[in-house]
């Protein structure tokens, strides 16, 4: 399994690099822009780009996950948030093949009370304009939700009508939150086998691409949206450990995304985890 960490972009981008060095990382996540507003991207230049992609190349760190800003809401019952939300999806889009990246994760949306079928019904319209606009090899990723409020993606199911509704369903495919999985309801801790089977059913393990990692606070099935640290929440030390040794998981990427108030926070989370890796790659 590769392990890597959700990284600031400030600074020159090549710092990127070197931070995702530091740390540990074999796969990387950022954001290409404050990822609380609606401002566009900083205008790298193309020596600095260049840089970036063969720093990344050069220390083997890959795929390059790049993740949406929380603002955009493509269920919106509000055009004009739609409108700005599909713009800045088709941004991202194209900002993803500038960098060299594989994915772009986006939250699917909330309806705010508009109902779960046309919350469904707007995503689908939006993400098949801006694939439409955008003709790239950028894989475009569905996170799962941990169900706050009336956010859609809490039910796997509602992950498959968004990508079956998509007019171009082979360029979507699904990044998983272990932790969202878990307090939605889903049991990866206790019954890993049967969650991992229930997914397979619904969406099909090959449209996975990206875990997102971190441990929760909340119980599953409590829809609590709290990030912990590794072996410190209530998946604990012993589920890690059953996850990331899994035959059927061991190959994905994984982004820890757990709670961060200072780098040590970083590197302690990627030591726990990697310390619970006990199969050893195979080699040929």
């Amino acid at each position: 399994m590769k392990f890597g960490l959700h990284i600031s972009i400030s600074g020159p981008l090549i710092n990127v690099v070197e931070r995702a060095v530091f740390l540990g990382c074999d796969t990387l996540q950022i954001f290409t822009r404050n990822p609380r507003g609606w401002a566009d991207p900083k205008d790298y230049s193309k020596e600095d780009i260049s840089a970036f992609k063969d720093g990344l190349k050069k220390k083997g760190i890959e795929p390059l996950v790049i993740h949406i800003p929380y603002l955009p809401n493509f269920a919106s019952p509000n055009p004009d948030l739609i409108e700005k939300s599909v713009n800045m999806l088709v941004s991202d889009l194209r900002w993803a093949e500038k960098l060299g990246a594989d994915f772009l994760v986006i939250h699917p949306g909330k309806h705010i009370g508009s109902g779960i079928a046309s919350g469904i019904q707007r995503i689908i319209e939006s993400i098949d304009i801006a694939l439409s606009l955008v003709k790239n090899k950028v894989q475009l990723l569905l996170e799962n939700t941990a169900g706050q409020g009336t956010e859609i993606g809490v039910k796997l199911e509602e992950l498959k009508a968004i990508m079956d509704g998509c007019k171009e369903p082979e360029r979507l495919g699904v990044c998983l939150d272990l932790c969202h999985l878990y307090v939605a309801g889903y049991d990866l801790r206790d019954r890993l086998d049967e969650t991992l089977e229930t997914i397979d059913d619904i969406i099909g393990l090959s449209r996975v691409k990206v875990l997102h990692g971190s441990d929760c606070k909340g119980d599953c099935g409590s829809h609590l949206d709290r990030h912990e640290h590794i072996g410190e929440g209530k998946i604990g030390k012993e589920g890690f450990e059953r996850i990331v040794n899994h035959p059927l998981l061991c190959s994905f990427p994984l982004i820890l995304e757990t709670p961060k108030k200072e780098e040590e926070d970083d590197l302690k989370n990627m030591a726990k985890i990697r310390e619970l890796v006990k199969i050893i790659p195979r080699i040929n």
